[in-house]
């Protein structure tokens, strides 16, 4: 680790053992810095005692919540991370075929995309997860997945050419292939007053500009991207969902890496961004039996970057958690008894119509979920 790369570290998490608490905001100039370990030992120097660097991380990061003080943590790898390998970890082609959801051995599975629906309005998760309605294309989350594809690709490259230039060539070619899948995308930009492509396209060429500013590629090599995970844990729930980056330094520590093309969140929305990231953590430990040293959120539309480092309490929390929420599921799934929850993300819910909290009224369920509701069905979230 490089001397200055701990400038603007909060001493607090360097000095005191177990959890910190509140919002650390602090910003690296160097075009080296460790992923999270801008640390400070005693305040005067920098932790000798980190003994691996994950390279390539500038910008502006921010460490905040009850998070485990990084020094502490990552100053001694584990026992479980020491001498770790890029082979426990495969990819969805190389991996065994994906467990499926047979209502005996496996009751079911959730996803952190569907956990956080039922979490934010329980018939939000119906009408997404049984009704299975459609949803207007939204730019929004098309700029998403096309600036995660490009920085996926990216790594495809030799590091010298991992330039913002050799990416931003890459969006028009990407956005077509994303098209060629989901051509009813395409309607977003047809209609008169839509909204305007090459504009977008600009804006996605912005967020990709960030992350030049935060991250350096060239000086990173990822163990995984697009990594397809799951586990089914001993209450015959699957859990399952796809990291955007897993990164294994020299020590053989496991960073997890997420994208957002959005803003980061306030300290009091913070829990729920970092849910789905031990939620990743979680089913790496218990597939791998390695505990992930950080979690990594790259927020792109503000330039900051939230790290966490859980701990096994953190994840055993997560686990009860998970579980807590499908006994939810499955009550609502039996009773039928979905309910609306208001709240400020009702404004981008393209069900509205149908909500009994705007006057609508919902369609019948499914024949599948009304036979769940007197015997137990399989049910994929």
């Amino acid at each position: 680790m490089d001397a200055d790369a701990s400038k603007g570290a909060d001493p607090q998490c360097s000095r005191l053992p177990g959890r910190t608490m509140g919002r650390v905001l602090h910003t690296a100039t160097l075009a080296t810095k460790e992923s999270s370990r801008a640390v400070h030992d005693g305040g005067t120097g920098h932790d000798r005692r980190a003994a691996a660097s994950w390279h390539g991380v500038v910008g502006t990061s921010i460490q905040r919540g009850s998070s485990r003080c990084v020094a502490a943590v990552l100053s001694g790898a584990s026992p479980n991370v020491q001498g770790m390998t890029t082979d426990v970890l495969h990819s969805a082609e190389d991996g065994p075929p994906r467990t499926v959801v047979d209502g005996v051995d496996v009751l079911g599975s959730l996803s952190p995309s569907r956990a956080s629906d039922f979490m934010s309005c329980p018939l939000l998760y119906r009408f997404r997860t049984i009704d299975k309605l459609d949803e207007a294309p939204s730019p929004a989350a098309a700029r998403g997945t096309l600036v995660h594809s490009v920085l996926e690709r990216l790594f495809d490259v030799p590091p010298p050419d991992r330039t913002l230039g050799a990416a931003v060539t890459m969006l028009r070619p990407t956005w077509e292939e994303v098209l060629a899948g989901e051509p009813e995308l395409a309607a977003m930009f047809a209609d008169e007053g839509a909204e305007d492509l090459p504009r977008w396209l600009a804006e996605c060429e912005a967020l990709l500009g960030t992350y030049f500013e935060l991250e350096d590629p060239s000086r990173l090599e990822p163990a995984e991207r697009e990594l397809y995970v799951e586990h089914v844990l001993d209450s015959k729930l699957l859990l399952r969902g796809f990291v955007d980056r897993v990164d294994v330094n020299g020590a053989g520590e496991i960073r997890v890496v997420d994208y957002k093309t959005g803003r980061s969140p306030g300290e009091l929305f913070e829990a729920k961004a970092l849910f789905q990231m031990k939620f990743y953590a979680l089913v790496l430990w218990r597939t791998r039996g390695v505990l992930p040293s950080l979690l990594q959120l790259v927020y792109l539309g503000n330039g900051e970057i939230l790290r966490y480092v859980p701990d096994e309490a953190d994840l055993l929390a997560t686990q009860r958690k998970v579980e807590a929420l499908w006994r939810a599921i499955d009550r609502a799934t039996r009773t039928g008894d979905w309910r609306p929850r208001r709240s400020a993300l009702c404004a981008w819910c393209d069900h509205q119509a149908l909500c009994p909290a705007f006057g609508g009224t919902p369609p019948p369920l499914p024949q599948t979920a009304e036979r769940a509701r007197s015997k137990p069905q399989p049910l994929s979230a």
